[in-house]
């Protein structure tokens, strides 16, 4: 059975280029950085979660909800294979309950906090917000895009951002918890204009000041789909980054045709 299954819908994501020894701290064991064209990204998404169930049921009030996190971009080879996978550096939530059961049982960082959002279309508009609370601040992440869906092409920014497959959790330094997502491929809308006002040194420390006056390199707006999540695998090894092949083209990648 599923660990949980839901519908992610109305993504924006934020795509920020970064240091990448500013990640090398959070990198769980036998993982290592993705990148795109030589670029490595983090990345700041709101979204919404709908019809949720976790083992096949419907907790009351926490079926809709929404989720702000900021994750970067991670690989991990296995049989032959590589797997492309993300890792969070956190997740914000506005129910208790599920920060308890995801901290509890994936070792995630989830954080709870009041979280609100609009999603309006308008002469062919589409403006969707989500505005969360830290520290009495709000902040927020909007977008206005063209009422336009469109397919995602294969090899582009916006293919590497949303095709990864999997979650990592670091939960020691020989151990990482991985976890599976599916979903269909997905489909995008084309932003027209954003708007970002987050203090991410407030929301995630010192690490990531430097994004807060950062222009993003780019800003999707993505329908989403049902998804599922698998129940999480631990890891135990040593990784000899040595041994590991190049990651140079498709042949080498783990494709799934539900994602």
């Amino acid at each position: 059975m599923n660990f949980l299954t839901a519908q992610w819908k109305n993504l924006i994501m934020a795509n920020y280029t970064i240091n990448p020894d500013v990640l090398q701290q959070y990198l769980p064991a036998g993982t290592e950085l993705d990148s795109w064209n030589n670029k490595h990204y983090i990345s700041l998404i709101g979204f919404q979660f709908r019809n949720t169930r976790v083992l096949g049921i419907r907790v009351p009030y926490h079926v809709h909800f929404d989720e702000i996190n900021l994750r970067f971009y991670v690989k991990r080879f296995e049989n032959g294979q590589w797997k492309r996978g993300v890792v969070f550096i956190k997740e914000i939530v506005p129910k208790k309950a599920i920060t308890l059961i995801a901290n509890s049982l994936y070792k995630e960082h989830y954080s709870t906090a009041p979280i609100k959002h609009t999603n309006k279309l308008d002469a062919e508009i589409r403006t969707v917000s989500y505005e969360w609370q830290n520290k009495s601040k709000w902040n927020t992440i909007a977008v206005n895009a063209y009422d336009f869906r469109s397919e995602i092409d294969p090899d582009t920014e916006i293919d590497f951002i949303t095709e990864h497959y999997f979650g990592y959790t670091r939960y020691t330094k020989e151990v990482t918890f991985e976890y599976e997502v599916t979903h269909p491929r997905w489909h995008y809308y084309p932003v027209k204009n954003y708007r970002i006002n987050v203090d991410f040194e407030s929301n995630y420390g010192t690490a990531f000041k430097a994004l807060t006056n950062q222009q993003p390199e780019s800003v999707f707006f993505v329908e989403g789909s049902d998804i599922t999540v698998k129940n999480k695998k631990k890891l135990n090894h040593e990784l000899q980054h040595s041994r590991l092949p190049v990651l140079s083209g498709d042949h080498d990648l783990h494709h799934r045709q539900d994602w």
